[in-house]
C-alpha cells in the first residue's frame, strides 16, 4: 500500500510465474513475481518489472482484461492480472467439499466419530479462515 496525501491506495500488480531454473523441468524452482504498475490509461497499463532485469513497459489493457493474461513479446514473459496458480501445488479443498467430507465421516452414513470430528475441524477450521480474510478486504 502506499499512501497519497491522507489517502491510502492499495498497489495494483501484474502478476508472473517464474521458474528461476528453467531448465529443471516441470519439477521447476517456481514463484509468482508481483510487477507493481505505476499507470493506467484506457488502453494501456504500465508497469516496471520486480526483478529490476528490465524497466518494464507496458501491455494492452483492453487485451489483458479480456484474456486475463498477455505475452509480453519485448521480454518475452506472460503477464497475468491475477496470481497464476503454480504447478504441481495443491489446491485446498473448498468448503463445499469439506463439508461434504464432513457428511460422509457422520456416524449415521457409516464413518467414526474420531473421522467426523477431525473432519468437523477441518470445515470449521477453513470456515474461520475465509471469514476473517472476506472481513480483511
Amino acid at each position: 500500500m502506499t499512501a497519497q496525501g491522507d489517502e491510502v491506495v492499495a498497489t495494483e500488480y501484474l502478476y508472473e510465474l517464474w521458474d528461476a531454473n528453467w531448465d529443471d523441468g516441470p519439477f521447476g524452482n517456481y514463484q509468482v513475481l508481483q510487477h507493481p504498475i505505476t499507470k493506467k490509461t484506457a488502453k494501456r497499463i504500465y508497469f516496471t518489472y520486480a526483478t529490476g532485469a528490465h524497466r518494464g513497459g507496458f501491455v494492452d489493457r483492453q487485451r489483458i482484461e479480456a484474456d486475463g493474461e498477455i505475452y509480453h513479446g519485448y521480454t518475452l514473459r506472460r503477464l497475468h492480472l491475477n496470481p497464476p496458480e503454480i504447478p504441481g501445488q495443491l489446491k485446498p479443498p473448498s468448503l463445499a467439499e469439506l463439508k461434504a467430507a464432513m457428511a460422509d465421516a457422520h456416524p449415521d452414513r457409516g464413518g467414526t466419530d474420531e473421522a467426523f470430528i477431525a473432519a468437523r475441524a477441518r470445515f470449521e477450521r477453513a470456515r474461520d479462515k475465509a471469514s476473517r480474510t472476506e472481513g480483511e478486504r
